[in-house]
């Protein structure tokens, strides 16, 4: 019995002990898309430094930087040309562009800056009738600025002699 024994157990040493065998598999990272930044300026709702994927052309850029403002000049820009990293992309503004004519601001072209000048509009709800404008289209008649969250009937009383949506 004690012969069997000191054999079983000078098997399980043998076996723990020998090589393995077969090739060992070495796993390699998955490969990762790397990123580009770019400064996107001038024209467009929210100026600033976005992170993009490589292979972004000119037109991610600008979505991701909120879309073209009205006043835009989107003639002399490629949308379909590739991005590279450090890249500052200006989108220009239309030179000939008014806003104001009559004494009225045209909600349909004005900038920021300009409706934040009417009675009522401060600059977070005049960028919010940007972003309307973006998504929404152009106004079809002064008092649809009632349909921008943060413009009720108050304000829309405070400026509707100041605001127009045509030429």
């Amino acid at each position: 019995m004690g012969v069997l024994i000191g054999l079983l157990a000078a098997g399980v040493i043998w076996i723990g002990a020998s090589q393995p065998r077969g090739e060992g598999v070495t796993l390699l990272p998955s490969p990762t898309l790397g990123s580009l930044m770019v400064y996107v300026t001038g024209a467009v709702a929210t100026p600033g430094v976005y992170s993009l994927p490589e292979g972004s052309r000119v037109n991610d850029a600008v979505l991701f930087a909120g879309g073209f403002l009205p006043n835009a000049e989107q003639e002399g820009i490629n949308l379909a040309a590739p991005l590279q990293d450090g890249q500052q992309l200006d989108i220009p503004i239309r030179s000939s562009a008014s806003h104001v004519s009559g004494g009225r601001i045209n909600i349909n072209t004005a900038t920021v800056e300009e409706l934040d000048t009417l009675p009522g509009i401060g600059p977070t709800t005049a960028k919010s009738i940007v972003n309307y404008r973006l998504e929404h289209g152009p106004f079809q008649f002064p008092q649809d600025i009632q349909n921008v969250p943060g413009i009720g009937p108050v304000t829309y009383d405070k400026i509707k002699d100041l605001i127009k949506v045509g030429p």
